[in-house]
């Protein structure tokens, strides 16, 4: 019998994306977004799914060569308002669940988004951009015309993003309202600020969005809840400063807004956690204080599309809901209520990514991903934990696939602190053999590994290799404490978490060649790819992504540079000999360790420059090294970038470490 091969690099154009389920307002009906890349075109194509709960019969509802995205049910459930970019724009259409097309109620200027339904189900709130010369009443111009090319004139130190490349200062995000019977449209806010629209209360009274309604921009980090009452339509801020907040949810008597978020205590490092504000008595209270786990799924991966993470989600009752909480290596769904009771509902070892809930029952839809399966829909019991699977979109391509399953392993870190990790082994794994080891950094820092599909992973350990990742200091899922601890110490206590992790794997895993280590990362895994190699030569191959070698440069060219130095390193240019103290450049002429280094073109998070630095002076001290630029490309390259490019980099990484780590793969048998 022939063996099944494993994951390969351009098994990206076989797998399908499950995400953002919507379940009926009767509880018996849910539509959601299905993705796949087309491999024609080269572009991710997502189009909206139907299913009724009796049936369990996917019913593809729309064919559009775009994107799709945002579905959200009418109140009576006889209509689902959508996203689609099928004109090029992003606009938002209602289609009928009794059959039909589906009908464009938004023309705006720059693109409309996030739509919201008002209870009575004849308007629907929706986010747009608008120019200082412009009106909610402006379309689109139907003739595209080539933008000519003018100076960039810079006034704010926020002026790019990675995600939107050079920012337009001049359109302002504000929330409008279109009446679907009258189709006449309503400009609800005019600030000179951004306004996101969030929810629309069930009584009708209120909607509420997020902003920063600071002057000086440049250094606020505040995202401030905000209600907007309709009938006079003025606007209370509810949180006046003192954080960052959004995902706000009502429960359905209106009396009370949950949202999500912190004080930023510890900056960027600080656990979200679950507010709740009570409208009749004008107070707010944190209910997570207690809860060393921060709200929300802070698993990184590099295959799921279209994920958008769920509000916490209100039972009839008013009094009690569901919401995400990540915790050593799973995203779960936990149970709460307005008394502070919390606890686990579904609480197994997975990744679940995206929930919808059955607000009578205590039933929900589930997105769920595991190690060995991308991710599939399921019906969920919340009080049972019995699960239902509801779609099985990779099933026939995964029938002819191999996959490897990790194994959990938990260590002593720096200090005593304990440290959870995974470890995988190859594909065609024989017992007797050694085999070649790859030490795998994630991003950050503060992001966890945990127990979802990477695609990446899978395709190295079919190439024959061990596969480790871990969750060093820094991490999330661990408590506070653990998150912060990086902060003021890039390469002291997180790099000897990452040595703990592959002494402990060499005492614990005899099938590990230890002449024979690898280690990659990318963004704060490339920072710590760089540092390690400056710092060892226990490793015979490194590849870093989309990393930082120098925070003394990277304080003025990336789009986070100026605070996000200051927040991690606790250091600015003032201080240049402690940036230069966490530069791993400092230290490239320790390096031993041939290093590939790739870096996108348009990378405005950790920019080219960095890349470039790293490539020159390993060079200039005769090192071994290579240099890959990926054109047309930024930070997000692996996840969502050009999918000929993210074959491309896998296949980069496997070549290179099959250059210097040879492994030795067990034929496959006939």
């Amino acid at each position: 019998m022939e063996r099944k091969q494993g994951i390969k690099p351009n098994d990206l154009y076989e797998l399908k994306t499950v995400a953002d389920p919507q379940l009926s307002p009767n509880g018996e009906e849910l539509v959601y977004i299905e993705t796949h890349i087309d491999k024609e075109t080269d572009d991710y194509i997502s189009n909206l799914f139907y299913m009724h709960l009796d049936e369990k019969k996917p019913l593809q509802w729309t064919f559009s060569q775009g994107k799709t995205s945002s579905p959200v049910w009418s109140p009576d459930g006889n209509q689902i308002a959508f996203v689609s970019s099928r004109d090029g724009q992003s606009q938002i259409y209602i289609i009928s669940k009794h059959g039909g097309e589906a009908r464009q109620v938004t023309f705006s200027k720059n693109g409309a988004t996030n739509p919201v339904w008002s209870p009575c189900g004849k308007k629907l709130a929706f986010s747009t951009k608008i120019g200082q010369d412009e009106t909610i009443h402006d379309r689109p111009d139907k003739e595209k015309k080539e933008k000519s090319m003018k100076p960039l004139i810079v006034d704010k130190m926020k002026y790019k993003s990675d995600s939107g490349g050079f920012l337009d200062v001049e359109l302002i995000t504000q929330i409008a309202v279109v009446d679907l019977e009258q189709n006449e449209v309503e400009q609800l806010t005019n600030k000179t600020y951004h306004c996101h629209l969030e929810a629309w209360s069930p009584d009708g009274k209120y909607i509420s969005y997020i902003a920063d309604v600071a002057e000086d921009t440049d250094f606020s980090f505040v995202n401030d809840v905000f209600l907007l009452e309709l009938e006079t339509k003025q606007s209370q801020n509810l949180t006046a400063g003192r954080g960052s907040f959004s995902q706000t949810s009502w429960s359905p008597n209106s009396r009370y807004l949950a949202y999500v978020g912190s004080e930023r205590e510890y900056e960027n490092a600080t656990q979200a956690k679950l507010w709740l504000y009570d409208v009749e008595k004008e107070t707010k209270v944190c209910l997570t204080e207690a809860l060393d786990a921060p709200v929300g799924d802070f698993i990184v991966g590099d295959f799921l599309q279209g994920v958008v993470s769920p509000r916490v989600q209100w039972l009839n009752d008013s009094q009690s809901f569901y919401f995400q909480i990540t915790d050593h290596g799973n995203t779960l769904i936990y149970f709460g209520n307005v008394s502070g009771e919390m606890y686990p509902a579904l609480n197994d070892d997975e990744h679940v990514y995206g929930f919808s809930l059955n607000s009578r029952n205590d039933t929900a839809l589930a997105c769920i991903s595991s190690p060995a399966d991308p991710g599939d829909l399921y019906y969920v019991h919340l009080q049972t934990g019995k699960k239902e699977r509801l779609t099985t979109v990779n099933k026939e391509f995964l029938a002819t696939r191999e996959l490897s399953c990790p194994e959990m392993m938990e260590f002593e870190g720096k200090d005593g602190w304990k440290v959870q990790g995974w470890i995988m082994k190859p594909v065609h794994f024989q017992e007797g053999k050694k085999y070649p080891t790859i030490l795998e950094i994630h991003g950050g820092p503060h992001a966890m590994y945990g127990n979802t599909y990477f695609h990446e992973f899978q395709t190295l350990a079919e190439e024959g290799y061990v596969v480790i990742y871990v969750n060093p200091r820094g991490s999330h899922g661990y408590g506070q404490e653990f998150v912060n601890a990086v902060r003021g110490d890039y390469g002291g206590g997180d790099y000897e978490d990452l040595m703990a992790a592959i002494d402990f794997s060499l005492r614990s895993f005899e099938y590990i060649d230890q002449e024979r280590l690898g280690v990659t990362g990318g963004s704060y895994g490339g920072f710590m790819t760089n540092w390690i190699v400056g710092h060892t030569d226990r490793f015979k191959a490194a590849v870093t992504q989309r990393s930082i070698c120098n925070w003394i440069s990277f304080y003025g060219v990336s789009d986070i540079g100026y605070y996000f130095t200051e927040w991690q390193i606790l250091s600015d240019l003032e201080d240049i000999e402690k940036l230069w103290k966490h530069s791993p450049l400092k230290y490239v002429k320790h390096v031993k360790t041939p290093l590939l280094i790739l870096h996108s073109e348009q990378d405005y998070r950790c920019p080219i420059e960095q890349g470039e630095q790293l490539f020159i002076a390993l060079k200039k001290n005769g090192k071994e090294t290579r240099f890959i630029r990926f054109p047309e490309s930024n930070h997000e390259l692996s996840r969502s970038g050009k999918t000929d490019f993210r074959i491309k980099r896998l296949e980069y990484i496997r070549d290179w470490f099959e250059k210097y780590l040879s492994p030795t793969k067990s034929p496959i048998q006939g």
